[in-house]
């Protein structure tokens, strides 16, 4: 069976934050199965904030990015309201897959995950080939 482990950038409200994801005050880590079903795994707390706290840059700090990544090695997709200018990051430096849900809203958000699987699927697949090449 077909399986994506996603992380949702969430705030303290346990909404989907409107800050850019590396801003999460947590990840909220589910698996979604291609049946359409899912269950959480478990709450990460978002290390990656303590970078930006010790270090004050501009927004996109790659620091920051690093840390984001290191925390979800296990993560195929991240999936936030807003990414911020770290996205040109993930899409190609990456393993990851990033997923704009367009709601703070998790419930909505969990149900466009299982609408955009088969899509979500193949792009996990594409980066995994690419890396697997760039190897």
């Amino acid at each position: 069976m077909r399986v994506l482990r996603v992380a949702f950038g969430l705030n303290a409200r346990n909404e989907l934050t409107e800050e850019h994801y590396g801003d999460s005050d947590k990840f909220a880590i589910y698996e979604f199965y291609e049946d359409g079903s899912y269950r959480l795994i478990e709450y990460r707390e978002n290390k990656a904030k303590e970078v930006e706290e010790e270090h004050e840059e501009h927004h996109g700090d790659p620091r920051k990015f690093k840390a984001v990544l290191d925390q979800l090695r296990d993560i195929d997709v991240l999936a936030g309201f807003i990414m911020g200018p770290n996205l040109r990051r993930i899409k190609s430096v990456s393993d990851k897959v990033p997923f704009l849900t367009r709601t703070r809203d998790l419930d909505l958000a969990i149900k466009k995950v299982i609408e955009n699987f088969d899509e979500l699927w193949r792009q996990v697949q594409e980066k995994k080939s690419n890396v697997k090449k760039e190897i």
